[in-house]
């Protein structure tokens, strides 16, 4: 069981290093391009507010929340929060991040089947996420020691699969975000709204911010992955 916890934390050691190397390039990215001043002189929020007028959307808010990189699409309320440098600036990063969660309120709006997916998924997951480890290793612990019989591989069991809609959860967002990003960088070239230096910039950004969910998807499935493993090798 020992050795299951050590290899357990070398994975998710290996797997932090990555997030964080990419976390990090994505911020320099974002700085990068946050000195790549637009010609047409328009902030983030007033980009969302074009793009979405350009699809049609009139009932979708956009709004300033605190922090930096704290920018989402709220579909409960309809609105798009951009961080307080995003709403406000006039810049390459700012005009990529404001397109990308109008990408969002465009998929809600045209009943995007992974983004519907997601939405789904999210009740299951808030429940789910923050105990499936324990009860995985609980049902290991009970199959080790043979305490209640066989009950301990079903638990283990039940874990694996309450990680398992964390895991679903963290590849359908995959979809859900390069889509938002390719409609995104296809509005701001196709209506002319950048250079291309400020395109360039708009999609290399983006780019990043997409690379941050696939090494939390591939973290998610190695974790998944590792404790079947762990749950087979201790019924053997």
């Amino acid at each position: 069981m020992m050795t299951g916890y050590t290899g357990y934390y070398i994975l998710i050691g290996a797997i932090s290093l990555v997030s964080w190397l990419v976390s990090n390039q994505l911020k320099m990215k974002f700085k990068k391009y946050s000195k790549v001043q637009l010609r047409n002189g328009m902030s983030g929020a007033e980009i969302a507010q074009k793009m979405l007028s350009d699809h049609g959307i009139y009932d979708v808010e956009i709004i300033s929340t605190p922090g930096r990189l704290t920018d989402h699409y709220n579909p409960k309320n309809k609105t798009v929060n951009l961080s307080e440098a995003v709403y406000s600036q006039r810049n390459a990063a700012a005009a990529a991040v404001a397109a990308h969660e109008v990408g969002h309120a465009v998929q809600h709006a045209t009943a995007y089947e992974y983004l519907t997916m997601r939405s789904k998924l999210v009740p299951v997951v808030q429940i789910t996420s923050s105990m499936s480890q324990w009860v995985v290793f609980g049902g290991i612990a009970l199959m080790v020691s043979n305490a209640v019989g066989g009950m301990g591989y079903w638990i283990a069991i039940a874990g694996l699969i309450m990680m398992g809609f964390a895991t679903l959860f963290s590849v359908v967002t995959l979809p859900v975000e390069y889509d938002a990003s390719k409609r995104a960088l296809a509005w701001l070239k196709n209506k002319n709204m950048v250079s291309q230096e400020e395109y360039k910039g708009s999609e290399d950004a983006l780019k990043w911010a997409a690379r941050t969910y696939l090494v939390a998807a591939i973290g998610a499935i190695a974790s998944l992955l590792y404790w079947a493993l762990q749950v087979v090798a201790a019924r053997d």
